[in-house]
């Protein structure tokens, strides 16, 4: 199972659309599933995203429109929990971010809001894509665009970010759940 984890895009109100370089990696890629944190602020991108497999999205603080504020997904026995992160503070915080995982008995948890990436495990597996588009956020943000691919094989995940600065980076991980 390959999953596209993306967020905080903010179009059109901070930025115009996400990177060509980004878009081409993403386009270039199939997905079984997207799970996006929210902060499209504009259906346009939903819409987007739609053309290129299903989306689950949650609601962010500066979205308007009409997504749930939790997803709960089961993928190949694990359960992955989707939120838009702004329900911790100070934001990213792993601790409160680990306590929202357990609470929704989950393996993993997809959080953004933060605008930087991030990968921790410890008991449950946070996940954070930063922003697609590398806008600033309320808190700041790396201001790099970035994403992540999911390659779930039963307990076996493998996380691979990719971040845009004059080329487009990856890193890789793999846990095993």
């Amino acid at each position: 199972m390959k999953i596209l984890v993306i967020g905080d895009t903010h179009i059109p109100r901070r930025a115009s659309e996400i990177p060509e370089r980004i878009r081409q990696k993403i386009e270039s890629e199939r997905f079984d599933l997207i799970l996006c944190t929210g902060d499209l602020t504009d259906r346009k991108i939903l819409e987007y995203l739609n053309t290129i497999s299903e989306v689950r999205v949650v609601r962010g603080n500066m979205d308007h429109l009409p997504f749930p504020e939790q997803e709960i997904i089961e993928i190949e026995g694990l359960k992955i929990g989707l939120i838009h992160g702004d329900q911790v503070y100070p934001r990213g915080d792993r601790r409160q971010l680990k306590e929202i995982g357990k609470k929704l008995g989950v393996d993993i948890l997809v959080s953004g809001h933060t605008h930087s990436p991030d990968l921790h495990h410890d008991e449950i597996l946070l996940l954070n894509p930063g922003s697609a588009t590398g806008v600033w956020g309320g808190g700041g943000g790396s201001m790099k665009p970035s994403c992540m691919f999911l390659d779930i094989r039963g307990r076996e995940v493998r996380a691979t970010l990719l971040e845009l600065e004059k080329e487009l980076l990856s890193q890789e991980w793999k846990f095993k759940i």
